[in-house]
């Protein structure tokens, strides 16, 4: 049986995934269908990308501690609260860069049971919209040794754009 937080995490996890294919779809004009959750050891979410196996790691980007708690409707474990501390102490004009990096630095120590596996970021915050993304993107430190064929971030929570992070 899933406690409440497990499932409000697949919740979450759900609902980027569908805005993710929607807008993918919608900007490519390649079909992505049939969502579904996976066991550890595999990424959270699978799709079919036109007739081939896709499999989507969800994560999700948030500004403050206090914003990831609002978004969660939970209180945030002791590592979230350390490295939202650590990026809240970095310059304004660099919090962005410094939370962005720190998400891909954690995701790419994760290894997956998948021919092919996406990175989707959410952006969760409110501080930070799309075009704060594309003036920091050509400036992202990305870890060498990752797992992910694509990265990709809806940038807005509630009116999301696709960008992709590793061109």
């Amino acid at each position: 049986m899933l406690r409440e937080s497990d499932l409000e995490k697949l919740q979450l996890e759900h609902q980027a995934a569908k805005l993710f294919l929607r807008c993918y779809e919608q900007q490519y004009g390649i079909p992505m269908r049939h969502i579904w959750h996976n066991e550890p050891n595999m990424p959270d979410i699978s799709c079919y990308q036109a007739d081939e196996r896709l499999d989507i790691e969800v994560a999700h980007l948030y500004g403050s501690e206090q914003e990831a708690m609002a978004v969660l409707g939970r209180s945030l474990s002791l590592d979230i609260q350390r490295e939202l501390a650590t990026m809240a102490q970095a310059p304004t004009e660099r919090r962005l860069q410094v939370a962005l990096e720190r998400l891909l630095k954690q995701k790419a120590l994760k290894r997956y049971h998948s021919k092919r596996t996406w990175l989707l970021i959410r952006n969760a915050s409110t501080l930070w919209h799309h075009d704060d993304f594309e003036a920091i993107i050509g400036r992202l430190d990305f870890p060498s040794n990752h797992a992910f064929e694509q990265i990709w971030l809806l940038t807005d929570f509630y009116n999301p754009d696709l960008l992709r992070l590793d061109t």
